[in-house]
Order: C-alpha cells, then sequence, then structure tokens
C-alpha cells in the first residue's frame, strides 16, 4: 500500500529506499510485526554497502502504526553494538502509548473520518489479538492501576501537552480500575506497542528524530509527547506540525 509513496521518497531525495513487507495480523502475531522490521533493519545495516548505501547514514521511517515500528526499532537498536548505528528516525503521525486514550487530541478528534478514537482501540485490540469487547473499558483507562499510572504520568500527562492544543480540553472522569481488563491486555504496557514507556537510559541514546504530527489526528498529543522525551534527554528534533492535516 505504501509502494507508490516509497517510490517518490526515493526519487525526490535521491535515495535508496527498503519497504518492509512485514507479516500482518491477525495471521502473523504481535510481535511479528515489529520483529520482521527489526530483522530487515538489522540486515540492511550489515549489507548497506552492497546497495551502495554508506551504513552510517541510515534512516528508519514509518507512518501511524509504522511509526510504533519505528521508535521500537530504533529503541532495540540501542542495545546493539555489533552494527552500525541509526543516523536519524522518523515518525509520521505515529502510535506511541496505549496507557492514556483520553488526553486532548483523544477529546478533540475523537469522530474524526477514518481514524476516530473508538477504532483506534479496536484497531489495537485486533493486532494484539484481543476480544473488543474491552474496547469501553480501555477507552475510559479501567484498564491502568494506579500504580502504572503514577509512573508514567511523568511521562504520559495532559499537563504536558502545549496549552494551545488544549483548547476545549476537560479531564475525564474517574473510572474504576478492572483487573481482569488489566491482566488480559498487559501488553499494552510493553514497549513495543507503546514506546512512550520506554526508560530514560534508552531514550538519551536514541538518534536524531524527525517527527510529523497533523492537528485533526487522534494521534496528535503521542507525537509531541515523544518529541517532549526526546528533547528532556537531549536528542535532537524536527518537528513539523501539519495545521489542517489528518491521520
Amino acid at each position: 500500500s505504501h509502494e507508490r509513496i516509497c517510490r517518490y521518497i526515493a526519487r525526490k531525495s535521491d535515495s535508496v529506499v527498503v519497504s518492509v513487507g512485514y507479516g500482518l495480523s491477525p495471521e502473523h502475531k504481535y510481535p511479528g510485526q515489529t520483529l520482521d522490521c527489526l530483522s530487515a533493519t538489522v540486515h540492511f545495516l550489515k549489507t548497506a554497502e552492497n546497495y551502495g548505501v554508506d551504513p552510517a547514514r541510515v534512516i528508519v521511517c514509518g507512518d501511524s502504526v509504522g511509526g510504533t515500528f519505528t521508535a521500537s526499532v530504533c529503541q532495540e537498536l540501542v542495545k546493539r553494538g555489533d552494527i552500525p548505528k541509526i543516523r536519524a528516525q522518523v515518525l509520521i503521525y505515529p502510535f506511541l502509548q496505549a496507557l492514556n486514550f483520553n488526553l486532548p487530541s483523544h477529546q478533540k478528534n475523537a469522530f474524526t473520518a477514518f481514524l476516530s478514537r473508538e477504532r483506534t482501540v479496536h484497531f489495537i485490540l485486533k493486532y494484539l489479538n484481543k476480544d473488543c469487547s474491552m474496547k469501553e473499558a480501555i477507552l475510559a483507562g479501567a484498564h491502568v492501576p494506579e500504580s502504572i499510572n503514577l509512573k508514567y504520568r511523568k511521562w504520559i500527562n495532559p499537563d504536558l501537552i502545549p496549552e494551545i492544543f488544549k483548547l476545549g480540553y476537560k479531564p475525564p472522569l474517574p473510572t474504576s480500575f478492572l483487573p481482569q481488563v488489566h491482566e488480559e491486555t498487559k501488553e499494552l504496557f510493553e514497549t513495543r506497542v507503546s514506546p512512550l514507556l520506554a526508560e530514560d537510559a534508552v531514550f538519551c541514546c536514541l538518534p536524531d528524530a524527525c517527527i510529523i504530527t497533523c492537528e485533526h489526528d487522534v494521534l496528535r498529543d503521542d507525537g509531541l509527547l515523544y518529541k517532549k522525551r526526546l528533547e528532556d534527554n537531549n536528542i535532537k528534533v524536527t518537528w513539523h506540525h501539519m495545521e489542517e492535516g489528518f491521520h
């Protein structure tokens, strides 16, 4: 589905572009998609010179859930000392956390066409091969115990969103924690699904980033929060916000 875009990028940037044909859900189970992208990236870094590419100038890029895979791959490669380092990461309206679906952008764009707030959670549950009847509980935040909320509020919190993006925002009503939903959806708290939850020890080693966010996108604030985390860890970020953009 992205072949034409990849060809366009290759032509306009005079670059070699590799499009990873990762296995799709539900036939291919989580985390197979991320592992496919990781394997392809490692292979290319090891063989880049065969394609006329400088291995020190490799960029990983993805949009939407591809942005999730991009962030995850870059985080996992932080641990690797046997291959060249990724030069930069490009995250285009990425999905980066599954703890809080009541951020300002979730409220503002709850019913936006194509990717509504409800469809976002529906797609995540389908991706993880989970029962979609848990959707409403997750939207309300009932899958997150107080201990996890307290641990990660320093990174995922509407107070961290710039005021210009919080017009009309209303704090959500308190919800009761549902242990059974939490047990069924523990994957949501893994960094392969929620890269925003990675520790600072990982963030401080990440490559430079370009982040693209869209105003009319339910995932806008994921990108804003990731931008802040990178900058807080002294990682160079180039940010483009599309005022009229949709997911």
